[in-house]
């Protein structure tokens, strides 16, 4: 009997829907870890994500400061995310440059848009037909608030889902990321009137170019965009306008 309840405190325990609250109590976001932050990103961390399991099934929700904050991170919280790879009518990808305010990752170049779908009716889904749908609206509302990209020029129709990728990747000793994120490809001549609080600059890069940045030691980039290049987005990028469909709606989550 001993032995029994000796074994069961010391397993950790599993993240589901019925132990993310005393897991990961609820705090409050004006706290110590965002002093000295940009105000408008601090406000932007009180939004709510959606906690998943491993296999992407929604167990509860948690701020984004909860979602992002190591001491959490390491003990499992992982959440939902996506990562929007644009192209113009001339193949070239659509980079930018994080914003100096952001709270994680400041200053890092990375792909067009990345983020997270948020607790609402319209960005959520249990199942993947549902999660793809509610993560194209989100990447939409998402490109509008960082890049000025009006959602008339990014159709729904014209997001193509590839996969999900799973990673963890710490940006310094006190915020990270821990994320299931769905890559999803478009291409589309846009408008662009970025915001000055997310982004600090852009540029439309060819896949030799982009090869030649990731060469320059003074250039940084996120974990998930170089983890995207080292596995399969030069692939994926060869066949934008002829075989991307083999490539499409993959149901398997990769594990990074």
């Amino acid at each position: 009997m001993s032995a029994t309840t000796t074994e069961t405190q010391t397993r950790s325990v599993p993240i589901t829907a019925e132990t993310i609250l005393s897991l990961f109590p609820d705090i409050d976001t004006s706290g110590e870890a965002l002093e000295g932050h940009d105000e408008e990103q601090i406000r932007l961390m009180d939004e709510v994500c959606i906690v998943t399991d491993e296999n992407d099934m929604p167990i509860g929700t948690a701020s984004k400061k909860l979602c992002h904050l190591m001491t959490n991170i390491d003990k499992g919280l992982l959440h939902r995310a996506f990562s929007v790879f644009l192209f113009n009518d001339k193949n070239e990808l659509l980079l930018q440059q994080r914003a100096s305010e952001k709270i994680t990752f400041p200053d890092m170049w990375t792909n067009t848009c990345c983020s997270h779908p948020l607790h609402m009716a319209s960005e959520t889904g249990s199942n993947l037909e549902d999660s793809v749908l509610g993560v194209k609206n989100a990447a939409r509302r998402k490109l509008d608030h960082e890049l000025g990209i009006k959602k008339e020029q990014v159709p729904l129709e014209d997001f193509h889902f590839l996969t999900r990728i799973h990673y963890k990747a710490p940006s310094d000793g006190k915020w990270g990321e821990h994320e299931i994120d769905y890559i999803l490809f478009i291409k589309a001549n846009v408008d662009l009137n970025p915001s000055p609080n997310e982004v600090k600059d852009v540029q439309y890069v060819s896949a030799e170019k982009l090869k030649q940045l990731f060469e320059d030691p003074s250039l940084k980039f996120t974990p998930w965009f170089k983890l995207i290049c080292n596995s399969m987005l030069f692939e994926w990028w060869a066949s934008l306008d002829n075989g991307l469909d083999k490539y499409k709606n993959e149901q398997e989550i990769r594990r990074m």
